[in-house]
């Protein structure tokens, strides 16, 4: 059956345009080497089986294979290290993968190169497109438009042999992280993920080198890294601008962002500076602008403060090199704001706090920029944060609340898949949530649901549950805002913009 198993993915292979026919020879000795088979007993593929076979299948059977032959060790991030060197003996080189989408690009159009090399993505399984399915998804409408929740469950759970195996393993400085160009090609390691079947795109940013990518996990559609190579540090100033507004001219129909630059409010990554982008319309992009300003230093950009839970101002100008600097002019206000009747300092001894997360996006000929407002103040009290999710919402959100946070995307861990469905049976089976570790966090949450919602049964559990979720994210995104939703909050916004910008 290996041999059987190994054609199915020499004829994914050539039907997905990865290999030739040509190479089919080479390609199957190559996997030979790889499982220690000496001899190859060729079997007739049932075609309707080779036709409706997904690439996750194909490889799930010749990882346990591997698996049964003692080839590998049975753990989760094992499985992934060779699933990932199988399907990079058939990753074309990166020079056949540059030219194909510089070749669509220069004779189509931007838009067919992404469809294309996104496609390709996929099929290599890059792009895990498999795993990405099983996240949980569903819409919270909330008073500032749809916002989305998702469960990742696509990125695999932690094994403990995995764990110990990476606390045995030498430490590499090869690559320097996740995100230096290095990673094309590379076998990983016990620390860190393999990437033989990695072909990111050259792009020129603000007249350096950097490369455009795909998340293996996206999050959203067409979810993309845009990196330097050079391993420096994540840096929001006027340059930043710059950079976004090259890449929406290189792949006019995506957006482009930045995670703040500081701790707590930016982003996992900060030692490399890098952008998310990709093609889908957030809940912020269709926010309003609820308050209209002028500002004296650039009568000419249009902007405003948005209907947002966390605090954004909206720039937009058909002038590029204009809109830089009124970007810039807002950031360098910022950085320097303080306002102790709202708790906002811009530094304390001497560490600063306030930055922005920018996202950028072309409407047709418009350049437009929000501005997000961050500031990563802690206190003995909010040690991870004064303008982070509180305490009693950690039972849902925890982590750093970043870009794709911000424009109204909640990543909640994989661990809520179980709980919420654990805390939805033990509400309509009346059982003590205290006594269930799976539970026990969420108990008090899930009184005040029952107390919100009388008409709780089983028609409709399920329902109110991802409600009352989307409402917790909607309390972590106005936590996490500098000038909160209140009227002494937006007042204090308003004083920013009177004083310093208007």
């Amino acid at each position: 059956m290996i041999c059987n198993d190994i054609r199915l993915l020499i004829d994914y292979s050539i039907k997905n345009g990865l290999i030739q026919p040509v190479d089919e020879t080479v390609i199957r000795n190559q996997y030979m080497n790889v499982f220690g088979l000496t001899d190859w007993e060729i079997c007739e593929c049932d075609d309707k089986e080779s036709d409706g076979i997904s690439i996750d299948e194909i490889l799930n059977r010749l990882v346990d294979y591997a698996c049964e032959k003692g080839i590998i060790e049975n753990t989760a991030n094992n499985r992934d290290l060779f699933d990932t060197k199988l399907m990079g003996i058939v990753t074309p080189l990166p020079h056949e993968v540059c030219d194909r989408f510089q070749r669509i690009y220069n004779s189509v159009s931007p838009e067919a190169a992404s469809d294309e090399y996104y496609s390709y993505n996929k099929k290599v399984n890059y792009v895990r497109a498999g795993r990405i399915a099983k996240d949980l998804k569903w819409k919270y409408k909330s008073e500032y438009g749809d916002l989305d929740i998702t469960v990742n469950r696509s990125k695999p759970e932690k094994d403990p042999r995995d764990i110990k195996n990476a606390a045995q393993n030498k430490y590499s400085a090869y690559p320097k992280c996740q995100l230096c160009p290095e990673n094309a090609g590379f076998s990983g390691t016990a620390t860190h993920p393999a990437r033989q079947n990695l072909r990111p795109i050259p792009v020129k940013i603000h007249g350096e080198p950097w490369q455009l990518q795909y998340s293996p996990y996206g999050y959203y559609n067409e979810h993309c890294i845009l990196f330097n190579e050079r391993h420096i540090p994540m840096k929001i100033d006027e340059a930043v601008f710059e950079k976004l507004f090259d890449f929406l001219e290189f792949l006019p129909h995506y957006f482009i962002g930045s995670n703040a630059d500081l701790p707590i409010v930016g982003g996992s990554i900060l030692s490399h500076e890098h952008f998310q982008g990709g093609r889908y319309t957030f809940p912020m992009e269709t926010a309003p602008v609820e308050s209209r300003f002028l500002m004296s230093e650039f009568p000419d950009v249009e902007a405003g403060r948005v209907k947002w839970p966390m605090s954004v101002i909206r720039l937009r100008d058909l002038n590029r090199t204009r809109l830089v600097k009124a970007c810039s002019y807002v950031l360098d206000k910022w950085r320097s704001y303080t306002d102790e009747a709202v708790g906002i300092f811009a530094e304390t001894e001497g560490v600063p706090h306030n930055t922005v997360t920018p996202i950028a996006r072309l409407k047709g000929d418009i350049y437009e920029c929000d501005l997000v407002l961050r500031n990563n103040l802690t206190t003995d009290d909010r040690p991870l944060g004064v303008f982070h999710p509180n305490p009693s919402l950690h039972h849902i959100k925890k982590e750093n609340i970043g870009l794709i946070e911000v424009m109204g995307l909640a990543v909640l861990p994989s661990r809520l898949a179980v709980e919420l469905k654990a805390v939805e049976n033990a509400l309509l089976e009346k059982r003590d949530l205290t006594k269930d570790p799976l539970t026990a966090a969420h108990s008090q949450w899930a009184e005040e649901i029952l107390g919100r919602h009388p008409e709780f049964s089983r028609e409709n559990a399920e329902d109110i549950i991802k409600y009352e979720t989307g409402r917790v994210f909607e309390e972590v995104l106005c936590d996490s805002g500098v000038f909160k939703r209140s009227e002494q909050g937006q007042n204090a916004f308003d004083r920013f913009i009177c004083t310093q910008l208007k």
